[in-house]
């Protein structure tokens, strides 16, 4: 077997893990989100605009990392992944503060709605 025919099967055998891997991703991704529903759906407070909100980021947050996986198992080289990851990273970390700034607006209005209630 010559070194292009040996690359080449271990492309193909790099593809069919990649494509594998994605669909284990995707069922596990599906599964987590039922699960969630499920506990989310349990809790007192369910109902709620925060519940909304919380299941809402969970699902963005997973989507972003699953959408990152994806991208990584077709980087080319090492400079790819830096990129990709370094991409990841940025809009992560922009994700982050809008749900944190909006979560933190939320208890905000909950804890001076409460000091209304109590006086």
């Amino acid at each position: 077997m010559t070194d292009k025919e040996r690359f080449e099967s271990l492309t193909a055998t790099a593809a069919q893990s990649a494509e594998q891997m994605t669909k284990q991703t995707q069922v596990a991704m599906e599964n987590y989100f039922g699960w969630f529903q499920n506990a989310m759906s349990a809790i007192p407070w369910s109902n709620t605009n925060l519940n909304r909100i919380l299941l809402t980021n969970a699902t963005q947050n997973v989507t972003a990392t699953f959408a990152f996986v994806q991208k990584l198992c077709q980087a080319k080289n090492f400079q790819d992944v830096v990129k990709i990851q370094t991409e990841f990273m940025q809009t992560q970390m922009n994700l982050f503060n809008e749900q944190a700034k909006i979560i933190s607006e939320i208890y905000t209005k909950a804890a001076k709605d409460a000091m209304k209630g109590s006086t």
